[in-house]
């Protein structure tokens, strides 16, 4: 998807859009397009193109960057502009910090019992899988992820989700070729909602973190190898 194919899906976004809190709704807007992918690290955000797309003016934009750059989703470099940001070793330490506080959490003392939208994105990976789509295994897998937190009913914690899940779609960029590190989470997700669905929570929640640990782990051997 080039830019201009996502500012014109921006200019029909808007069409109709009232919103009380427009700088906030733009980096929403924003957050959601980068956690899809479709922002790639170090593209960058023209305030000029993205304020004509999406009907605002500079300074609501410059709001909406303002709390995306708090979030670690863009980066400002002054008298250059704003950029889709490119996590570094220390960032991923950080969003798997995060992680490891969310997710296992959510399995463990969650109180919801229907586990459908997880075992939908099962299907889903599992059927990236077999296709060898990559990007169809990253999307059915940060689906699982946001469904795992969601399970806790809570609209901060999801809000939360949906920041870290941006954040580690541009961690995800530099590994979209490779299908070996996203295949074999496909069943660690499955196995994940096999055990929810048998109420064995607190190993649903132990199998999360040490998924977790290991997926960090292998992250940052593949920054370290690439040089970064």
């Amino acid at each position: 998807m080039t830019l201009e194919d996502i500012l014109a899906e921006l200019r029909l976004q808007r069409e109709g859009a009232r919103h009380a809190e427009t700088g906030m709704w733009v980096a929403s807007v924003l957050r959601e397009r980068i956690a899809a992918g479709q922002l790639a690290p170090g593209s960058k955000l023209s305030e000029e193109a993205l304020g004509e797309a999406l009907g605002v003016s500079r300074n609501t934009l410059r709001e909406a960057f303002s709390a995306l750059a708090a979030e670690h989703v863009v980066t400002r470099i002054p008298n250059r502009g704003v950029y889709v940001a490119r996590p570094s070793a220390d960032d991923i330490r950080e969003i798997y910090r995060v992680r490891r506080y969310l997710e296992p959490a959510a399995l463990a003392w969650s109180p919801a019992t229907d586990v459908t939208p997880l075992r939908l994105a099962v299907e889903r990976s599992r059927a990236a899988r077999e296709a060898g789509s990559v990007t169809g295994m990253a999307d059915a897998n940060q689906a699982f992820h946001a469904g795992v937190v969601e399970l806790a009913g809570s609209e901060r914690l999801t809000l939360l989700m949906k920041q870290v899940l941006a954040e580690m779609r541009l961690v995800f960029h530099s590994m979209a070729a490779d299908p070996v590190f996203h295949a074999p989470y496909v069943e660690d997700n499955a196995r994940i909602v096999e055990l929810l669905g048998a109420g064995q929570r607190a190993e649903a929640a132990e199998l999360m973190a040490d998924y977790l640990r290991r997926a960090e782990a292998q992250l940052l051997a593949a920054m370290a190898g690439n040089g970064a």
